[in-house]
Formats: structure tokens, C-alpha cells, sequence
């Protein structure tokens, strides 16, 4: 009698290969041990069987208990990551914790967090303590408890900070000779008890509201370096000194070119810059200067009729160059706005004049009386600015007007021009090179669009005490300095030119390369990926999740991090980062 002995069954895969072709069997087996031999006896072919189910079969026969999927692990939270990981990674790239405080800090780790948080999802401070926890962002920083009173004692610590801060990033960023932009605009303020607010011009529409200005100073490809806030009513060449002195003292550069614009750079301000020592600028001429060069002869306008640049100069302008640009498309512009507004105002005029015939009259609701006819009429052309452009002659009962043909003719003629004015020399900067840096003043028009629209929500400003609307402002500044740099790495990604070709004219609009006009046209990236904006780019990588996961039956100590899986265009957005998907 043969004795059978400890028998156990098991899954084996069996690989055979007949006429150069490789086949796999999946066989359910006995083993047993006779006498001293170990012999297999096969119960089953398991082959016709999904792999999935085989697997199974197999880690029951091991031993292993299985339970459905769902019951393996129980997941205690989840928080949306990757936006907040692409987002910190970034800012901790740029060194920005450190430019913010040498040693690490609550209050540190408290203004990275609304720093991040601005990019992510700007809000309130209140509601930026809600993002902590709601994200990955405040346990990756450890202040996902933080309320809305750290949050703001941490704005106070920064504002203590932002002259060194800003030294340090004008150390990184403005060299000896290079170019500085300076522009202001303005934010309107809710409430009625910030110091700062005032009522004066809005850029935001909001005539009703106070608000208060800021001015953004960058370096010549846009970067910011420093940001001051000033009175609701402050004009724009008001500001200018002190960024002046602000470089040349507090930066310790003394020779640099300033650009900015006409309303900023005006002729007062042009001669104070002449007493600084190593001074340059680039400004425009208003249109009356434009006009009196034309009438004096300094600009030929036939000049423009086989060139749409050229070089003069001016005994009103000693030492200075004179940039005459001439651009058709502004040209046209300018026209078709003219007569948009000369329609407008007419329009209205006839209803004045109507008023007037019924007052004439003595009609109901009629005008009569020079003053009253004039102040009705004042208010109109006021409205659009057409009153150089329009005759009108008025009595107590009458009201005529006209178009000053002559007058809409001279300013015609100069529709499509500007006039650059600078004192920079020609071996220093060639004249295509002094347009292309007054241009870049869209550097700074392209940042304030990113501070009011949904990018960064800098408007309204809720805040009441002066020091917290500068750390407000500072803390966008900073926001935008992280965001215009992930922007850039992943150009590829998003609906902007990666690699703009050179412009071989600096007067015309800038081109765009073919592959950015592919990306337009199909809306995919060359790599395939759907091509996104910024805010959409951030939302996809917010859908990968940091889950806290307990194995079945574990205790909480057992607890760990389970990420859910990358995309390709996440691993490509993380690899354009520069930042590694492992351990976000």
C-alpha cells in the first residue's frame, strides 16, 4: 500500500512554444508527496479563465484573504494636490522662502501659503484659511489650521519685510544700464474707511467707488521688483520720483533707462531726470508736441510714405533723439474711433438743438437762454471729447453747429503717428531697439490685467488700514512673480507663443511662430495634449488627489499617503516645471 501524504493546490503557469510561437496555460495542481517523491496531479486547466480571476484563484490557494476592493482600504480624507505641489514647487524653486525670511518660521510658511493660495484660488483671507484645509497646501506647509487672525498678524510680519525683499529681487533682476518699466494704475476699495481711498480717475470703471493707486516697477522683460501704493487721487507723474530714488538709493543703481509712458514721463519730469547723473529715458510725445513738430517742419509726413520709421530731431528737444513711428493699423483705429465719436456727438447735439427749437417756441421741455443752451451743450461734447472738432454758435432761441472740417483734417494727418523722445545714445541702443523697449511697456499693462481679472483678484480691496492694503498688494506682486514664471515653463502647454519669432519690424504687430498658430487653430499641443489655459491647466492638475488611506483592520499609525495616477499631461507639466512627481 503506497501512503499519500501533506497534499496542496496551486496555480502553475506552463510556458510551451510550438513553430517559433510562445503559449501560456494556466493549470490548477495537487501537489503531494509519495514516499519520498513529490509528485503533481492536474485537477483543472484554467486557461479559458480572465487573468484577473486566475490571480484570485491563485492568492486564495496561498493563503491570502481576499476582500472586495472597496473594504481593502477605508480613505480618511482626500485633498486636491497637484495644482498646490506644481504651484509651492515652483515658488520653493525661485527661492522665494528664502527672500521672504533667512530662517524658517510660522509666519513665513503662513505668507507662503497665501502666496500659493492667491495663485490657486484668490480670495479673502478668510476664505484662504478655509483653501488650507480644503488642499494639500496648508499640511504640506504645516498650517493647515491657521485662521483668518494668523493670516493677517503674517501680513503685518510681511510688510516689515518688503524693502529687503524688494532689494533682493532688484540684486536678482535690474543690472547697471538695463532697462526699468514703471507704470500706475488703480483698485477700488469697498467700505469707506481706508486712509488711501480716494475718489479720483478709474480705471475700473467704478465711478462711484474710492480707490487707491499702485504703481509696479519691473526690469525690462517684465519681472517684478517692487510695488507701491499711493492715494486714490495721486497723478500718475506724481509717483514717478520716488521710484527714481527708490532704484538709484534703496538699489543701489544709479544709471539705468526708464520707460514709461506719456502721462508718466512728462516734460517736468524729463528735466528733473536731466539732473540725475547716468539718468536715460524712453517716453512718447503728447499729440500737441506731435502736431507742433509737424508744423515746424521736423517731421515730413512723406517721409512715411515708403517707411513706417525714421529718426529726427528737434532744437525744443537739445540732446535728444527723436523716434517718429508710423503704424497703419493704429492709423485706422484712430480714424474709425474719430468718426464713431463725431456720430455720437452729433447725435446728441440734435437732440439739444431740438430742445432748443421747442424752447424757441415755448414748447414743454424746451431750452432757452444762451446759458442754459450752453450748459446742456457743454456736457455733450464733453462726453466724447469732439468739442475741438465742432463749431457751435448759440443765442437765446437758437443752437447750430458743425464739423470743423479743418480741424478734423490736421489731426488726420497725424492719425498712425507717434513720436518717441529719449536721450539714449544711438550706440547704446539703435532706433528699432528704442521703440521695442518702449513696447515692452506691455510687460507691465500684461501684469496689471493679471492682478484685476480672475488671475489674481487684487480689486476690491476689502482691507481698512493702510499697512494691510500695501501687504495686500505685495503679497499679488509676489503671487504674479510665481505665476508669470510657471506660465512661462509651460508655454508649451497653454494657448501662448513658446518660441516668438524675432520681429523684423518693430513698429508692426508682433508675429506669431507657426507652431503657436497650430496650437490656435487645432487645439492641441504638438505632443497631442489638449492645449489649456493657466487657470484650466491648474484645475486639471487638481484632480490629482493626496488620499489618506488605513489598511482593513489597521489602527491609525498604519495610515500613508496614496496618490492617484498622473496623466501624461500631468507628467509632462510637472516635467516643464522642472519638479519631481515623486513624494509631491
Amino acid at each position: 500500500m503506497v501512503k499519500v501524504r501533506s497534499a496542496a493546490m496551486h496555480v502553475a503557469r506552463i510556458v510551451s512554444r510550438r513553430s517559433g510561437r510562445e503559449y501560456v496555460s494556466y493549470l490548477l495542481r495537487q501537489s503531494y508527496r509519495q514516499g519520498t517523491q513529490v509528485k503533481h496531479r492536474t485537477l483543472a486547466n484554467l486557461s479559458a479563465l480572465p487573468v484577473p480571476v486566475i490571480e484570485g484563484i491563485r492568492r486564495g490557494l496561498a493563503g491570502e484573504e481576499l476582500v472586495p476592493t472597496g473594504k481593502a482600504l477605508t480613505i480618511t480624507s482626500s485633498r486636491p494636490h497637484g495644482h498646490a505641489a506644481a504651484v509651492l514647487g515652483t515658488a520653493r524653486k525661485l527661492g522665494l522662502e528664502a527672500l521672504l525670511g533667512a530662517q524658517p518660521s510660522r509666519e513665513r510658511d503662513l505668507v507662503m501659503a497665501m502666496i500659493v493660495g492667491r495663485v490657486l484660488h484668490p480670495a479673502s483671507k478668510l476664505a484662504t484659511s478655509r483653501l488650507l484645509d480644503a488642499t494639500s497646501l496648508g499640511e504640506s506647509l504645516g498650517v493647515a489650521e491657521a485662521g483668518e487672525d494668523e493670516l493677517y498678524a503674517a501680513m503685518d510680519w510681511l510688510l516689515e519685510r518688503q524693502e529687503r525683499i524688494e532689494e533682493r529681487l532688484a540684486k536678482r533682476y535690474v543690472q547697471p544700464g538695463g532697462v526699468v518699466l514703471y507704470d500706475l494704475t488703480s483698485a477700488y476699495v469697498e467700505g469707506e474707511h481706508c486712509p488711501l481711498a480716494q475718489r479720483g480717475y478709474s480705471r475700473d470703471g467704478k465711478r462711484g467707488k474710492q480707490q487707491i493707486e499702485f504703481g509696479l516697477l519691473t526690469n525690462g522683460e517684465g519681472v517684478p521688483v517692487a510695488i507701491e501704493a499711493f492715494s486714490g487721487g495721486a497723478a500718475d507723474q506724481s509717483t514717478f520720483q520716488a521710484q527714481e530714488k527708490k532704484v538709484r538709493e534703496r538699489f543701489g543703481v544709479s544709471e539705468v533707462v526708464w520707460v514709461a509712458d506719456r502721462g508718466m514721463l512728462t516734460s517736468r519730469q524729463v528735466a528733473k531726470l536731466q539732473e540725475v547723473v547716468g539718468a536715460h529715458w524712453i517716453t512718447a510725445l503728447r499729440a500737441p508736441s506731435i502736431q507742433q513738430l509737424a508744423e515746424a517742419g521736423s517731421i515730413q509726413l512723406s517721409l512715411f510714405d515708403t517707411q513706417d520709421l525714421a529718426e529726427v530731431t528737434d532744437p525744443r528737444y537739445p540732446g535728444e533723439r527723436l523716434v517718429v513711428c508710423h503704424n497703419p493699423l493704429l492709423a485706422e483705429k484712430r480714424a474709425r474711433k474719430r468718426e464713431d465719436m463725431l456720430q455720437a456727438t452729433e447725435k446728441e447735439l440734435a437732440k439739444v438743438a431740438a430742445m432748443v427749437k421747442r424752447g424757441a417756441a415755448g414748447g414743454r421741455g424746451g431750452l432757452r437762454g444762451v446759458a442754459v443752451i450752453g450748459e446742456r451743450v457743454g456736457r455733450v461734447i464733453n462726453k466724447y471729447q469732439m468739442a475741438k472738432h465742432l463749431m457751435r454758435t448759440m443765442t437765446d432761441t437758437t443752437f447750430i453747429y458743425a464739423r470743423d472740417e479743418a480741424s478734423i483734417a490736421r489731426e488726420a494727418a497725424l492719425d498712425g503717428l507717434y513720436v518717441l523722445r529719449t536721450n539714449v545714445p544711438q550706440e547704446r541702443l539703435d532706433t528699432a531697439g528704442v521703440v521695442l523697449a518702449y513696447k515692452s511697456l506691455a510687460h507691465v499693462e500684461q501684469a496689471f490685467r493679471h492682478f484685476k481679472l480672475s488671475d489674481l483678484e487684487v480689486r476690491p480691496i476689502y482691507h481698512y488700514r493702510e499697512p494691510r492694503v500695501r501687504a495686500h498688494l505685495l503679497l499679488c506682486m509676489l503671487a504674479y512673480w510665481v505665476q508669470r514664471e510657471m506660465q512661462r515653463a509651460l508655454a508649451p502647454l497653454l494657448f501662448v507663443d513658446e518660441a516668438p519669432p524675432a520681429r523684423p519690424d518693430p513698429v508692426a504687430p508682433s508675429p506669431r511662430s507657426a507652431g503657436a498658430q497650430r496650437k490656435d487653430r487645432t487645439q492641441k499641443t504638438a505632443e497631442g495634449h489638449p492645449v489649456h489655459s493657466f487657470q484650466t491647466l491648474l484645475a486639471s492638475l487638481g484632480t490629482l488627489v493626496k488620499n489618506r488611506a488605513v489598511p482593513r483592520g489597521a489602527g491609525p499609525e498604519a495610515a500613508f499617503d496614496l496618490l492617484t495616477e498622473p496623466t501624461p499631461l500631468h507628467q509632462r507639466a510637472f516635467q516643464l516645471l522642472g519638479l519631481h512627481m515623486v513624494g509631491m
